[in-house]
């Protein structure tokens, strides 16, 4: 039952947060497929709202850390958990539950059909916003990502808290 409540709760901060950052597009350029950057990257209207690829790195890295933090302090604390195998099984596990549901409802059924999401000039890219392939790529790279960040995770959980 906690991991119920724990997934749903991790999936609507995670709706939450992307909420607020839909409200600027520009900020999350990178998130969107190649052939659409590289329009926006052409309109005259963004050329001096396009993050660079620092900001885009830090970006990912500052989140990293945080999400880190949160699910270190999640799974000691509100779980109990203080084993490497139970702190990586059981993060691995709420991680792919949100990656899957930023997929399915954030990416495909949200993002590709919300028009808040398509910018000046690409209006005509409509096969591009509709690619899902390119969210399905992103799931795979997450779930990458997962087994690197549960493992810290683990390891946070082991040996420091």
């Amino acid at each position: 039952m906690i991991i119920f409540i724990e997934s749903i709760t991790l999936c609507i901060l995670f709706t939450i947060m992307i909420y607020f950052i839909s409200k600027e597009p520009i900020k999350t350029l990178y998130n969107y497929p190649p052939k659409i950057q590289k329009r926006v990257k052409s309109i005259k209207e963004y050329q001096d709202k396009i993050p660079t690829e620092n900001n885009k790195f830090s970006a990912k890295i500052t989140a990293s850390i945080i999400f880190v933090i949160i699910l270190s302090l999640i799974l000691r604390y509100i779980n109990g958990y203080t084993t490497f195998k139970e702190a990586f099984i059981y993060g691995f596990i709420l991680w792919t539950i949100v990656n899957l549901y930023d997929l399915i409802i954030l990416d495909i059924i949200w993002f590709c059909h919300d028009k808040r999401f398509i910018f000046k000039g690409t209006e005509d890219m409509v096969k591009e916003y509709h690619n899902y392939w390119f969210h399905i790529k992103g799931f795979l790279i997450g779930e990458i990502l997962a087994l690197i960040i549960c493992s810290i995770t683990g390891l946070i959980i082991t040996y420091i808290l």
